[in-house]
Parts: C-alpha cells; structure tokens; sequence
C-alpha cells in the first residue's frame, strides 16, 4: 500500500478511505469551496452552537428529558429488529429465563407471609392459654430456608439472564457498526462534503452507544416489568380481589399527577437543553478563537454573553429539576394513601377471618412493589423512543447512495508511465450547476503542469477528479490511455502521490508516519526519504529521533517540521503521477527553500501537477494551467503567458507590483 488520501472537504473521510485509497498523501487540503460542499457556516470564532445534552439533564425520579422522535417509529423498529432476528433463540431464552427469575422473586412475598401467619396463629394459641400450643419454629425454618432457596434461584437466572442479554446486544451492535463501517468505505465523497464531520461522528459513536446501552440495559428492563406487572396482579388477585381493585383504583392518581407534572417539566427541559447547547456552543468559540478575543478586546462581551446564557440555563435548569422533582413526593402521598386502605381494610378482612394475616402483609409488600415496574415501563418507553430514533440516523447512512460499482474485468496498469488525459470533461458538484464545461488537456509523462487561478475557479475540482474522488458527468480522464473509470479506485490511487496545504499527521511516531506511505517500508527507505526531503536532521536533533511520539495534532513540532515529515512520506511512496496543493503556503522563507528543494527532486522524473497561489513558484513549469469558474482560461509556459498580456499577466503583476486586476 503505497499510499493514503486525506483532505478537509472529503480526502480526508471518516472511515479513513486509506484502505480503498492507496498512495501518499501528506495531509489534509483547505480546499476553495465547491458549490456542492454543504458545510453550515460556524458562528463566531468556532464551532456551531448545536444543541447538546449534557451533564445535569437528568431530571427528577419518574421525569426523563424529552426524547428524539423518529421519522418512521414503526418501520425503523421492525428494521432493528432484522438485526436482532438472527438471535431470536437466545433472546427465547433470555424470555425464560426473565419469566423465571421475576415469578421466583415475585413468590417471596407470598412464601414470607405463610412463615409471618404460622408465628402468628402459634403466639395466638399460646396468649389464649390453650394447653401445648407452642410455635412451630421448625415449620417457619423450612419455610425461610424454602424462601432463601427461591431468591437464590431468582438470582441465578438474573445472572444468566444478564450473561446471555450482554451478548445478544453487544452482537447486534457489532454487525450493525460492521456494516456502518463497511458502509462508510463505499460512499461517495458528495457525502462527507455535504454533512458536518461532527454529525457523521455522533451517528458512529453516540447513537451506536445509545443503541447498545438499550438493547444490553433497558430490553431486560422491559421484560422484567412486564412480568412483574402481570406477576404481581395475578398474586394480589389470588390474595383479594377487593385489595387488588383498591390498589388499581389508586393507580389513575398516580397517572393523573405524573403526566400533569410532566407536562410543565417537559417545558423546562426543553428550554434547559436548548440554552446547554449555546452555552456549549459560546464556551467553545470563545476557547477555540481566544486569541483573537484577546486581540480584539472582547473579554468584557465574551463574559457578559456567558452571564446571560448561563442566568437563563440556571433558571431553565432550577425550574426542570424543580418540578420534576415534586414527582416522587406526590407518587408517595398517593402511594401512602392506598397503603394505609389497604392496611384498614386488611385489619378488618383479618379480624373476620376472611385473610390471614400474613397475607394481608404479603399483599402490602406487593403494592408496594406494584408502581415501580409501572415507572420503569415508562421510563423504558421514552428510551426506546429516543434508541429508535438513534437506529433511523444510522439507517439513514446505511441508506445512502454508495459509489459506482468497479468493474469485475477492472483493469490494472502494471508499470504506468504517467501520461494523463482530460477529454471533454463536464462536471458540476450539482446537476443544475455545472463547473467545467468541455475541459480537454493532454500531459505527458515526466511534464510538470502548474494549476493556478482565483478561489473557487476549480484547482482542487480538478484534482479529485483525476483521484476519482469524484465521478465526471461526462466526458473521460484517462492514465497511459486507460479511462480512469476501468480501474479499480485503489489502484488507481496507488499511482498518485499527494502533498497538500495542511499537513494531515497522526498520533505516533515520526517513524510511523512516514512509513505511512509504503506499506512493510524498512528502516532503511524511511531514513533515506526524511533525508531526501531535508527533514533526516531535525527529526535527529528531537529527545527521541525517529522515535518521538506526535500527538493528535502534532503540535509538539513546528508546521513547517510537519510538512517535510508529509513529503518525505510522499518520496516513500514513490508514485508514479504527484499532485503539490499549495505545500509552502504556511512555512517559513528558509523552510519553503528546503521544501521547494526536496519537491522539485520528487518532480524530476514523475508526472507533475502543481496548485500555486505563490506564482513565483512555479515560472519553471512545463505548462501552466489558468482556471477561472471551472474552465481553463489559458494555457502556455511563463513567457508565453506574460507576453500574452493576459489574466495571467495580471495575477502574477499583481504579486509584485501592487496591480489591481
């Protein structure tokens, strides 16, 4: 593997396209804009202010914040649950096993109240003085040690209910991430172009965890509600009828009083979520753009719109955690009321003989438990909401449209040249706004081309149209005479080498990166392309040579440092055809020398395409290449352009002389 593209606007995607993308690619490109880039505008000095949830949004007891509603809840949920269908006999079992540890524990109470009845008839025989009535101790010890057995097995088959649970989700999730990611290698670049890195992110993370958690968590949590609903009712039921229609007639109270309270909460939440999210969105400009607060003295602003956020999430939050707090109180007065009925009416069922007393214990016991699987039920509703939800944003990735199918019979250049051809290319980031209309040009092997032209005039269009980045409307590119289209995407990479404006370096070492571009690279051709791209000295001179450890952004080196390390990465990957974007934009006068240097060694013997703002840089080109608006304006070397007196003329003067094109 020769080599691996990265680029800002799509290069560079989420699944890290390297494995379809061989090549050397030095980093990532701030590429002009196209118009079919649907990257939403950041509000001041970074990051959008997207509504987040965050610590604190928890709410009180009975209260959840409100859910994300899916688009289609039915057909997503029946979508899901193809994923889990290949599990259907373990989640059987699951059932079971849910069915057989709830009942077990649901006995207990029922089990407790023949022991608590036996103690109590053998003390109401002794206090009536009745000759040889004694307490049968031996009887009560056989019914706890039958109680303790029963709890033992509930918990033995929670245990293999979790066990077994655990794997179907963690299952489930697996395939569904394996075809995410697999999904992810086959779409387009439109589509990363299109959509905010961030929100592909948390479709991958963030509502794959959600789903994960659910299935592993809140399934369980369902079923065992369910069962214990139905457990429970069915035991009150076989104690008192009249009990049990007493319990159930307190139950629309607690419903009545749940939703009217969540109806005002609901309200704060909402506001709470909405005023997180800026203030997330504020801390986070005003964290990635300090500098140029400081610069431009906006302290006094920056906090005083901090105050006001944060007053407004304080009174939002104060409000949300307040009134769904007054939850529980009133669920316990409503529940203390059908208690003390329930304990009236027991006392007097007991003293006509009509209940024992140990059932009239074991029936307070089950009313007590009766309204928490009610809560959880509905707690689990919202989070099933909120999942489905989670698995729509997913399928809606695993929906969209991939890439063009590579052909069978796909064709493979063994030894390329680097002859490249562009035959009435047509091309528009939208159907309705097409770039380039008929651009046709001819390179010849070992030839340098230099792209140059004003922002947006199609530079970079140009270049992922030869990576295959993206696909022509019409017309053909071809490579040695092969149309682009006939090979396969990560061949045809292999034969492009790219060094671009902002250096793309990951978390490792200096070594690492570089062997980044030539897949089994030795030790060997690692030190002599760093010392081919001048670069063998400075890594030499750091604490830990080739062995020092870059972090994420590779800010423990300076930019100029970073870019010899992406070209000596690219000379590695020795290619056939190199793309330079703008690769000395950012460097120092002295740096540029050396990059300059080490560029026109790698240029001498390949095929060579050059995006240049800087003209001076690119006066020795083979062929100059002047876009403006998708098409090319002009052609020629540098003295034929300046004699001509044209755009180009214009564009170069202005560079020196301070002209006004």
């Amino acid at each position: 593997m020769n080599m691996k593209s990265n680029d800002n606007k799509g290069t560079q995607d989420l699944h890290s396209r390297m494995t379809d993308a061989p090549g050397a690619v030095s980093g990532t490109h701030a590429a002009e804009k196209s118009p079919g880039e649907g990257v939403k505008p950041m509000k001041g000095f970074g990051g959008s202010r997207e509504t987040r949830q965050g610590p604190g949004m928890g709410g009180g007891p009975g209260i959840r914040p409100p859910a994300e509603k899916a688009k289609d809840f039915k057909g997503t949920l029946k979508r899901l649950a193809g994923y889990i269908k290949p599990f259907k006999w373990q989640l059987l079992i699951v059932l079971f096993f849910a069915i057989l540890g709830t009942t077990s524990g649901i006995a207990g109470p029922k089990i407790l109240g023949r022991a608590t009845t036996e103690l109590f008839r053998g003390m109401m025989l002794k206090m009536q003085g009745i000759p040889g009535a004694v307490i049968d101790f031996n009887k009560i010890a056989l019914i706890l040690f039958w109680l303790i057995l029963l709890y033992v097995v509930s918990s033995v088959f929670s245990y293999l209910n979790q066990y077994l649970m655990a794997g179907v989700a963690q299952k489930t999730v697996y395939n569904m991430r394996k075809d995410l990611n697999h999904k992810l290698s086959k779409l387009p670049l439109k589509f990363f172009d299109d959509r905010a890195h961030g929100d592909v992110l948390s479709r991958v993370t963030n509502d794959m965890d959600n789903i994960s958690n659910t299935l592993q968590q809140s399934l369980t949590q369902l079923i065992t509600s369910f069962v214990t609903i139905i457990g429970i009712i069915i035991m009150m039921l076989t104690i008192s009828p009249l009990l049990t229609l007493i319990t159930i007639v307190t139950l629309p109270l607690s419903i009545i009083a749940t939703k009217s309270i969540a109806t005002h909460s609901q309200k704060q939440f909402i506001r709470q979520q909405r005023t997180l999210g800026q203030l997330n969105g504020h801390v986070e400009e005003m964290f990635t753009g300090h500098k140029i607060v400081k610069a431009f003295g906006k302290e006094k602003d920056s906090i005083k719109e901090f105050d006001e956020i944060n007053e407004e999430l304080y009174e939002a939050g104060w409000k949300a955690q307040f009134i769904s707090g007054i939850i529980m109180p009133v669920m316990n007065f409503i529940n203390n009321f059908g208690y003390v009925i329930i304990t009236v009416a027991g006392s007097i069922f007991v003293t006509r003989g009509s209940i024992s007393i140990g059932d009239v214990q074991a029936f307070i016991q089950y009313s007590r438990q009766f309204t928490q699987p009610i809560a959880q039920t509905a707690n689990i509703a919202n989070i099933i909401q909120s999942t489905v939800a989670s698995s729509e944003r997913v399928f809606e990735i695993l929906d969209e449209e991939e890439e063009i199918q590579e052909k069978e019979d796909a064709v493979v250049i063994e030894a390329p040249r680097g002859d490249v051809a562009v035959e009435h290319v047509e091309f528009g980031y939208r159907p309705d706004d097409i770039l380039m209309k008929d651009m046709n040009l001819n390179v010849r092997q070992g030839h340098t081309i230099a792209i140059v032209g004003p922002t947006g005039a199609g530079k970079t269009t140009l270049v992922n149209l030869l990576m295959r980045f993206y696909e022509v409307s019409k017309g053909r590119i071809t490579i040695d005479g092969i149309d682009i289209k006939d090979m396969r995407r990560g061949d045809l990479r292999c034969i492009f080498g790219m060094v671009l404006q902002d250096t793309w370096l990951f978390n490792g070492t200096i070594r690492d990166n570089i062997a980044y571009g030539l897949e089994g690279a030795t030790e060997r051709q690692i030190t002599e392309a760093a010392m081919a791209a001048h670069a063998d000295h400075f890594i030499r001179t750091l604490p830990e040579g080739y062995d020092t450890v870059l972090d994420e952004e590779a800010s423990n080196i300076s930019q100029g440092q970073k870019q010899l390390i992406t070209i000596a990465r690219a000379i590695l990957s020795d290619p056939t055809v190199l793309i330079l974007d703008e690769a000395t934009s950012s460097v120092d006068t002295r740096t540029e020398a050396y990059i300059q240097h080490a560029m026109l060694e790698m240029m001498k013997v390949r095929t060579s395409f050059v995006i240049a703002h800087r003209l001076s840089t690119i006066r020795d080109a083979d062929l100059i290449l002047v876009m403006n608006e998708g098409d090319i304006i002009e052609t020629g070397n540098h003295a034929e352009l300046m004699k001509a007196g044209g755009f180009y003329a214009d564009l170069y003067n202005s560079q020196f002389l301070g002209k006004e094109i």
